[in-house]
């Protein structure tokens, strides 16, 4: 649980604060996991999807975002929604011309 003072500071209960640290070793382990492994054109996604989950949980805890006034959720929301959007239309632009990036470099191509 976490209590308000009269300052307006946030105390954040010590067993919060250390199972959100082992989620984030969690998702650091994750990551360094999904290396191993080819999901083709997922593997991009599923690194931004741990990376997102990882930065929530920064931002709502250890931030105080989760006890903080609505605007600035709003603010934080708008800007990750802003953030999202310009990686999805880089991502759109950049698959397709990926293979030709680097003239005469696409060893996947190459037989």
């Amino acid at each position: 649980m976490s209590e308000r003072t009269a300052s307006g500071v946030h105390i954040t209960s010590l067993r919060t604060l250390v199972v959100v640290w082992i989620a984030l070793l969690i998702g650091t382990w994750l990551t360094v996991t999904a290396t191993y492994f080819d999901f083709g054109s997922l593997n991009l996604w599923i690194g931004l999807a741990i990376a997102t989950g990882k930065a929530l949980l920064v931002a709502l805890y250890f931030m105080h975002m989760r006890w903080d006034r609505p605007f600035n959720a709003f603010v934080f929301l708008t800007a990750f929604a802003f953030l999202a959007l310009f990686i999805g239309l880089a991502l759109m632009d950049s698959a397709h011309y990926q293979d030709v990036v680097i003239p005469g470099y696409a060893p996947a191509l190459q037989q």
